[in-house]
């Protein structure tokens, strides 16, 4: 009887339970496992839901902003023109914070969980995509970055399928890079100091090697993205020194880093940057800066349209992601032709994105080789002139 007794309030228990877990059902869906997130249909409906993950705040908010303005922008424009909406689910992820990429993990299991979310745009930073692979290939999310250039991205085959950029790799970048400070520049002495994260380590060891097999002397040295008093390093540098070689994220800590240059008696060594430097911030150094930086067309109407709606600034750095949107809404576009789609067709309708020349705000045509690069996909390089950077090759 005892017996009996337990067993009926456990089922009192157990239906409690299942009676308040019904009640929260009510608040919006979220995806049950990752093993079926990639298969579940959803119904598309007038507004589709994109996940956008930038830093908007944070140590790289200067560059983040510009990315969030440009999605924002392409947002604005396919919303006038199509009766199907798109709306950005966002997310910061404080790229260069103290803790890491602690935030963007946060951001990517959010929009995993959300079951309404069929594609991905960003994260920013390569360290980042590395970081938050597993909660959005495990959610079967594909994510688009107008940012992320570490080569092993798309050669080390995890992210295959999952992951694709609007932007060359870095195995470009470097060679761009190495062949216009020997062949432009003229220089045999480099010191190259890196910010000890994924994507400036992996940049910095491909310029490297490439300098060297040139026959150039090049020293190196570290510091970490926190830092923020350069004297030690730069004190190091020989004064023979003709370019120092900045592949880093945070515009700030290059800013500081070529001020307390000047203030050690450096000022007059060359000082080059990486797409992450490609800032006002950076370029205010003065005509010894220069920077390599993403394949865009400035002369191209949306760009100036953009600079008109955003006080004059063309915010260049964020309109990769302006793409990275494009691409991500026109493949959820075509899997919603039947009025519902899964994250796996979203997917699949990416790998499949062709977007020709004169749509593309990149001056080049825009589709994915196996790995998720664009097939075309040179850099250029930029010099400060009076402030403002200006594309030299």
């Amino acid at each position: 009887m005892r017996k009996l007794l337990v067993a009926a309030v456990l089922a009192a228990v157990v239906a409690g339970l299942a009676t308040a877990a019904w009640g929260a059902a009510k608040a919006p869906k979220r995806v049950s496992s990752a093993s079926n997130a990639g298969s579940a249909l959803v119904k598309c409906g007038k507004t589709r839901l994109i996940g956008l993950m930038a830093p908007f705040t944070g140590p790289a908010a200067s560059i983040g902003v510009n990315q969030v303005h440009w999605a924002n922008f392409f947002k604005n424009r396919y919303n006038k023109t199509h009766k199907k909406k798109i709306k950005f689910v966002n997310e910061d992820t404080m790229l260069g914070a103290a803790n890491g990429t602690a935030e963007a993990v946060k951001g990517a299991q959010a929009l995993s969980s959300n079951r309404g979310v069929l594609g991905v745009v960003g994260p920013a930073g390569s360290n980042e995509v590395k970081a938050t692979t597993g909660a959005l290939k495990g959610a079967g999310l594909a994510w688009v970055s107008g940012s992320a250039t570490n080569t092993t991205l798309t050669t080390d085959g995890t992210r295959r399928g999952f992951f694709f950029r609007t932007v060359p790799p870095d195995s470009s970048q470097s060679k761009t890079v190495s062949g216009y400070m020997v062949n432009t520049l003229k220089v045999k002495r480099v010191y190259i100091v890196d910010d000890q994260e994924a994507y400036s380590i992996g940049l910095a060891d491909e310029v490297q090697a490439q300098l060297r097999a040139k026959g150039v002397s090049v020293s190196r040295d570290g510091v970490s993205q926190s830092q923020s008093d350069f004297s030690a390093i730069i004190n190091k540098i020989p004064r023979n020194t003709q370019l120092v070689y900045l592949p880093w994220q945070l515009p700030p800590k290059g800013k500081a880093f070529g001020q307390q240059m000047k203030t050690l008696g450096r000022g007059g060594i060359k000082l080059m940057g990486s797409d992450g430097l490609f800032d006002p911030l950076f370029s205010s150094l003065g005509n010894n800066v220069y920077d390599s930086f993403f394949p865009v067309n400035p002369s191209d109407a949306r760009v100036a349209a953009f600079k008109r709606s955003h006080g004059g600034n063309s915010e260049l750095f964020g309109a990769p992601s302006y793409v990275a949107a494009q691409v991500v809404t026109a493949a959820i576009d075509r899997a919603c032709k039947d009025g519902k789609a899964t994250r796996a067709e979203v997917r699949g309708q990416i790998k499949r994105t062709s977007i020709g020349v004169k749509a593309s705000l990149l001056g080049l045509p825009v589709k994915f080789d196996r790995g998720g690069d664009m097939v075309k996909r040179p850099f250029g390089i930029y010099h400060s002139v009076k402030g403002v950077f200006v594309r030299v090759a």
